[in-house]
């Protein structure tokens, strides 16, 4: 046994806990399915931590104190995330009951084709994105709607959550809004604007063909759902108070957005303004779940209350119909906030144990040109992502990591900012552990395993990175940008 001075962990320690890790899950997926995000996946992530912990204290002497530290640094960087994810519960609660998603689902079922859907979704979820920079509150908003209609018109769950995670994925990438695109470029020393034209290099290719296989799944859809469409689109003019005035709130949402308002203010905002639009529009379901007989102060206080943070049941004659309009509010997401602190407890004992650096330091050494450089760059954002559970530490990681030696091999900072993003903003909705992952997977209804092969923009974006890195094309040496 090595002694217990503090030491720097061998390079392939970290696969000690990783391993029990995926071991794991895989035994808790396949004996929970659906259920496994209910408290089994906590319960994983906390083992493994905990083999992570023995590792680095029996074996290479780091002190607790060191561990604890890295733990509570990387549970204070996602309190933001964390009171956004509240606020996204808040928001599916109330957007559906005060008939905003039904309505936006109304008229997109009256609008989309079902021979372009899944091209037009990804489109769309683009277009928000790039518009908002935000991939999280797009998939909340729009997507939540467009998994409705993709239902509707008989596509499988995963091809319609494909096409909206990859737009809104492609959007959030290359949008000057987008936190992300911000993280990437500021933390690899690149202008912003010159980090985005430099991403469009890979990024055009892999949505480019992304659409095009949405257009052809599309195109060649059997289009089954147009009795479906028929059904759920009278379900929902029955059942709630459809008007063209409930979509002032996205409208306005969007427009705050855009004037960069703080996400927090946006999303209290977009809040606030579906519990003004629910008594007006829906009061019978205001009334119904505040369990009185008439809408007034008290019934309407409480029904509004239940509906920002309980669970909501609306019978709409259609039982495809019934489960996608059923709300959870807050208390949706808390299995996904317990999954996210669990996650950053893992993540925090392997970077706080030196695991991770000894790792990358050892990848470093095997580096001999430019796709091994690419390559290696990609390889730790992705495992960064499934380490730490969160896209912001990965993106920060990956940069400083590799910041220095991208300098002193002579490549343009450009090169890392996009390599840091094809290969951690976008891969990080894969991942059933990462905060980006259970969030979407939470939202859309439908597990990360399941949506995982239709992300293919997403799936794309590491594979093309390192395309273009090996024909090398636009990558200079000791080049000014």
């Amino acid at each position: 046994m090595i002694s217990k001075k503090d030491t720097s962990p061998a390079w392939w320690a970290i696969f000690i806990p990783l391993g029990f890790l995926v071991t794991a899950l895989v035994f808790v997926i396949r004996i929970f399915g659906a259920d496994a995000l209910g408290g089994a996946s906590q319960v994983a992530l906390l083992m493994a931590s905990g083999v992570a912990v023995a590792v680095s204290m029996l074996i290479y002497g780091c002190s607790w104190k060191k561990l604890e530290a890295a733990i509570s640094g990387n549970i204070q960087s996602i309190g933001t995330a964390i009171l956004i994810l509240i606020l996204i519960g808040a928001i599916s609660g109330t957007w559906m009951v005060s008939g905003i998603v039904p309505t936006m689902m109304y008229y997109g079922l009256k609008i989309l084709s079902p021979t372009i859907f899944l091209f037009a979704a990804c489109l769309i979820c683009a277009l928000i994105s790039i518009m908002t920079g935000s991939s999280w509150t797009t998939v909340a908003t729009v997507g939540v709607a467009l998994m409705g209609i993709g239902i509707a018109l008989g596509y499988q769950p995963g091809w319609t959550a494909g096409a909206i995670i990859s737009g809104a994925y492609f959007g959030d990438k290359i949008s000057p809004l987008s936190d992300t695109t911000i993280l990437a470029s500021s933390t690899s020393g690149t202008p912003l604007f010159v980090h985005i034209r430099y991403m469009l290099i890979t990024t055009v290719p892999s949505i480019c063909i992304a659409c095009l296989v949405f257009l052809a799944v599309s195109i060649f859809h059997s289009n089954t759902g147009t009795t479906g469409t028929d059904e759920f689109a009278g379900a929902l003019q029955e059942t709630f108070n459809i008007s063209p005035w409930l979509l002032l709130v996205p409208v306005v949402t969007l427009v705050l957005i855009l004037k960069k308002v703080p996400a927090l203010i946006t999303l209290f905002l977009a809040v606030l303004m579906a519990c003004i639009m629910a008594p007006v529009f829906q009061p019978e379901f205001i009334t119904s779940i505040g369990e009185g007989t008439q809408l007034n102060f008290l019934t309407g206080f409480k029904g509004l209350m239940i509906t920002c943070y309980g669970e909501t049941s609306i019978h709409t004659g259609s039982i495809r119909l019934d489960d996608l309009v059923q709300t959870r509010g807050i208390t949706g997401m808390l299995p996904t906030i317990f999954l996210i602190f669990c996650a950053a407890t893992f993540g925090g004992t392997l970077t706080g144990s030196g695991m991770m650096k000894s790792l990358t330091e050892h990848l470093i050494k095997k580096i001999s040109g430019r796709t091994s450089l690419v390559g290696t760059t990609a390889f730790t954002g992705l495992l960064s992502n499934m380490v730490t559970g969160d896209q912001y530490l990965s993106i920060i990681l990956t940069a400083s990591l590799y910041k220095k030696l991208f300098e002193d091999k002579g490549y343009e900072s450009r090169l890392l900012s996009r390599t840091v993003e094809d290969s951690t903003t976008v891969t990080s909705v894969l991942i059933p552990w990462n905060s980006c992952g259970m969030t979407q997977s939470t939202v859309l209804r439908i597990s990360t395993l399941e949506y995982l092969p239709y992300c293919i923009f997403n799936l794309l974006s590491p594979i093309v990175t390192l395309t273009v890195a090996a024909i090398g094309y636009k990558i200079t040496q000791k080049s000014s940008i």
